[in-house]
């Protein structure tokens, strides 16, 4: 029963060895060649890590690089969109204040217009 268990046990560390392998080989696969970074001994090599962390990091790199190249864009289109809307505001409030000057004078008007009969004011 020891040797099956032994077995068993032999078993599942080689079995989780080949999916680290396994994995390490798909990390590195990129630009369609597929590079060794194990030396003789099984042991993963230092410049194969340091070409690996690399890769990782210069894709992460680039990601950050494109996501604060879409916010600067977008804080210029919020900027010109804001001044926009202000001189829209400006002219509103500039148009209405014309408005009510116009108001004021045709009600002042209407005022000294002679009483026709049976009309009241």
């Amino acid at each position: 029963m020891k040797s099956a268990k032994l077995n068993e046990s032999t078993e599942i560390n080689q079995s989780s060895e080949m999916d680290g392998r396994g994995n390490i080989h798909e990390l590195t696969y990129a630009g369609g060649a597929l590079r060794q970074v194990e030396n003789s001994d099984g042991e993963i090599a230092a410049s194969g890590l340091s070409t690996l962390l690399r890769r990782v990091s210069e894709a992460s790199r680039r990601e950050i690089e494109n996501l604060v190249s879409e916010l600067q864009t977008l804080d210029k289109k919020l900027q010109t969109d804001g001044n926009r809307i202000q001189r829209d505001i400006e002219e509103y409030a500039e148009l209405s204040q014309h408005v009510m000057q116009l108001t004021t004078i045709i009600a002042d008007s209407v005022k000294k217009l002679p009483s026709a009969a049976g009309i009241s004011p």
